[in-house]
């Protein structure tokens, strides 16, 4: 096992249109896709992308949706971990403007406990908060072992405070602030009161604040990629937690600020397409981004 991510399984129908119908109204939309979705789990397809497949702990249901899942991620090479729901997840996901609009169907009544699973190998462990039970099981034993753990923090859940003592790199959203009632300032002391080694906000088109190993806080800006290449925002921020969760195995001799400043051009790379899996990007891809786009003047 190289690394273990976990989360929820969720299957992503995003589609371009002006507006959403209602009543008796009909649309047509002008483009869609159809692919993996959720946190943890397009950061795993993410890493995958990039060269190394993670093994990946989700729920999977033993519907036509779950089996279609399960192919996706034998496509990558991702070894699955199934945490047995009744139904699929679906989320529909409708971009506009530089944002998006979800509606999100989710079954997360696991029906078996945590599983146990063979870390040995393992050099990082990816946590979205879903799982509350295998996320604080495996953030603690990995913590022990000496294993990078890192956090995707997008929003408040029941174990957020508990789970954070035993994360390494936690770069939470801005969403996750404003339900903490904390300024970003605020957060980064929260973040390394409760240990965190290296923590961050993303605050989209205006970057990254963080902190890095000596506890120094920065910006980042953004890269400057020009709003009519902007296509589909939904899950670059799941890209960039893949990314440098990738960065962080491939080149753990690196600085912090390498690992994000490769996975800024990640997600920059995957806010020009539409779908999760038309965003994933190649080594390639990312030096062709960092080519071509400079940074934001304005940073956050």
């Amino acid at each position: 096992m190289h690394a273990l991510f976990v989360g929820q399984t969720y299957i992503d129908v995003t589609f371009l249109a002006d507006e959403l119908p209602t009543g008796d109204e009909k649309t047509v939309a002008r483009d869609y896709a159809i692919s993996f979705g959720g946190n943890a789990v397009t950061a795993a397809f993410a890493c995958a992308k990039l060269g190394i497949a993670p093994d990946l702990l989700t729920s999977i249901a033993d519907d036509w949706l779950g089996r279609m899942f399960i192919d996706m991620a034998a496509k990558y090479g991702i070894s699955v971990h199934h945490r047995k729901v009744h139904e699929s997840s679906l989320s529909f996901i409708m971009p506009r403007g530089g944002k998006r609009a979800i509606v999100r169907c989710r079954d997360d009544h696991y029906l078996h406990p945590v599983p146990p699973l063979n870390l040995q190998g393992c050099k990082a462990l990816h946590l979205d908060g879903h799982q509350a039970d295998a996320a604080m099981h495996y953030a603690r034993i990995c913590r022990e072992s000496g294993i990078l753990t890192s956090l995707d923090g997008g929003g408040l859940r029941s174990n957020t405070h508990e789970l954070l003592e035993f994360i390494d790199v936690a770069i939470v959203a801005e969403r996750l602030c404003e339900q903490m009632n904390l300024t970003t300032s605020e957060m980064l002391s929260y973040l390394k009161g409760r240990g965190c080694r290296i923590g961050g906000v993303t605050l989209g088109e205006r970057g990254l604040v963080w902190y890095d190993e000596t506890g120094q806080e920065n910006v980042l800006p953004a890269l400057n990629v020009p709003g009519e290449k902007v296509v589909d925002t939904n899950g670059a921020g799941d890209i960039f937690h893949g990314a440098y969760v990738y960065s962080a195995m491939a080149r753990p001799d690196l600085p912090w600020r390498e690992h994000f400043i490769f996975a800024r051009a990640a997600s920059a790379h995957a806010i020009q397409h539409l779908g999760n899996e038309a965003s994933l990007p190649t080594i390639e891809n990312i030096a062709q981004v960092q080519e071509l786009y400079t940074e934001r003047k304005l940073a956050a």
